[in-house]
């Protein structure tokens, strides 16, 4: 999916190199601007091909064509829930039952595919760029990036909130701070350092709760840090595991999956510089099980 951006050259910029504001005003990162160089018309002035070691003048106007790249999978059509959507992004409303990306367990199953099928409906290819992830079995919020540019600027600088149902009783609120480590690297599962030790990778959860429910109490989640995992190992190795969470031992009966659903995303657009926050509702059998 190719993107075009057009920018006025400001006063400041009088005089400076295409680079100088493509580094600093734009904040394209240095292989970006190398896929620019290397893309027919991927850089212009005033309509004209221009050079990154050309001079800008105050009040020309800086046309950008970020061609589309990677690989776009297989359109399987499967209906999303949009909750958000623009040239530069699209937000949505994970279901649990969907993977984020084809694995050797997941062909064709996985919102990658679902993206895929809807923009191929559109006549567009789009490479697949999630501003983050969710684990299969995690609903909610997920920000898809469109374009590289928008992945780029998006890296790192959005904040989640998450409901969970953990199988303890919480009061008010605290904060998880344990080390996160993979103690088999061929396996996907997680587990909590020892308090004194440095392995694995520094990790900050915290919590609010907000309601006692049925086998346990739902809390309102903020990880400050965006380890695999992170939540459901968390909450587990304080014996409260996640409701359906079977990988660490929060299995439950009528559920299927670890009840965790990003219910909200802050963060500034890429392009337009607006300040968003796209909330999520709840999916069926999480706000079932709240209610019950």
């Amino acid at each position: 999916m190719i993107r075009e951006l057009s920018y006025c050259v400001p006063t400041e910029y009088d005089g400076k190199k295409v680079i100088q504001y493509l580094r600093g005003a734009a904040e394209f990162s240095t292989r970006l601007i190398v896929l620019l160089k290397n893309t027919p018309d991927g850089i212009r002035c005033n309509g004209a091909h221009i050079r990154t070691i050309d001079r800008l003048h105050a009040g020309d106007t800086l046309q950008i064509r970020i061609p589309a790249r990677g690989g776009t999978p297989e359109p399987v059509a499967y209906p999303l829930d949009i909750l958000f959507e623009d040239g530069d992004l699209l937000i949505l409303n994970k279901p649990p039952t969907l993977a984020m990306h084809p694995t050797h367990n997941h062909q064709g199953d996985t919102l990658a595919n679902a993206v895929a099928a809807y923009y191929a409906q559109k006549g567009m290819a789009m490479t697949f760029r999630a501003v983050g992830r969710l684990d299969k079995g995690t609903s909610g919020v997920v920000v898809c990036a469109l374009n590289a540019y928008a992945a780029a600027r998006l890296s790192g600088k959005t904040q989640k909130s998450y409901l969970a149902i953990a199988g303890g009783d919480f009061r008010g609120s605290g904060s998880i701070d344990k080390r996160i480590y993979r103690p088999d690297p061929m396996k996907t599962l997680r587990a909590c350092a020892q308090a004194d030790s440095d392995i694995g990778e520094s990790a900050l959860t915290h919590w609010e709760a907000l309601q006692s429910v049925p086998e346990g109490t739902l809390l309102r989640v903020r990880p400050q840090t965006g380890r695999t995992h992170q939540i459901r190992v968390h909450f587990a190795s304080h014996g409260a595991p996640l409701l359906g969470d079977d990988m660490y031992g929060g299995v439950h009966p009528e559920i299927g999956h670890p009840l965790l659903h990003c219910e909200s995303c802050c963060f500034v657009h890429p392009v337009t510089g607006e300040e968003l926050c796209v909330e999520a509702p709840l999916h069926g059998d999480f706000a079932v099980f709240c209610t019950d």
